[in-house]
């Protein structure tokens, strides 16, 4: 009886694949080797999240800055900060996970002022921030008359199209966790599997 092979080392985990594929869908496959797969998770993350930024007519992914909105609490305690931002947006948690096509986004956070206080109900509903030096107006957060006009006079599109873009960013995690993980057969599991079979 011929002796049993070494058994293979455990996988390893791979984060740096992990941080590329949350950096750009399917870059991380890409760097393991795994090139259809890789391109096959852009071209269809990429798809969904721009049909659906299409659909909202540019203009549903965003994080505002909302110190000057009314405190929100949570289990008696008052939410601070960024937390309190995303609660005002709660469709971008999603959304930051596709990556650098949402990074815009956070761009015009860090560099918007906050709305000016105090303010009339009319000067709020219209201030726009001026556009930010590296992306301009892109994924800018809209004012409160642009919001009204999009939900009011449009047929869905724009409800729609934020739904597009969180999916495109939830699957993305499952995309990221496939980079972290790894290939499902190794290439030792194929030459131990070949030398089993000869």
């Amino acid at each position: 009886m011929p002796p049993l092979p070494p058994p293979i080392p455990p996988r390893k985990h791979d984060p740096v694949a992990a941080i590329l594929s949350y950096a750009v869908p399917g870059l991380g496959q890409v760097y393991q080797g795994r090139v259809a797969k890789g391109i096959l998770y852009f071209v269809c993350l990429y798809s969904l999240f721009f049909y659906g930024m299409f659909l909202g007519h540019w203009q549903n992914v965003w994080l505002p800055d909302a110190k000057n909105l009314p405190e929100v609490k949570l289990l008696g305690r008052t939410l601070p900060g960024l937390a309190k931002d995303f609660n005002y947006r709660k469709e971008f948690l999603g959304q930051v996970w596709i990556g650098a096509a949402a990074w815009p986004a956070l761009l015009q956070y860090i560099g918007t002022p906050p709305l000016p206080d105090p303010a009339s109900q009319l000067e709020k509903q219209a201030w726009k921030p001026a556009p930010n030096a590296l992306v301009g107006t892109y994924m800018q957060t809209p004012n409160e008359t642009t919001l009204n006009d999009l939900q009011r006079d449009g047929d869905k599109r724009w409800d729609l199209g934020w739904v597009y873009t969180v999916i495109a960013g939830v699957l993305n995690i499952l995309v990221i966790y496939d980079a972290f993980a790894g290939p499902l057969v190794r290439e030792e599991e194929e030459d131990a599997a070949n030398e089993g079979n000869a």
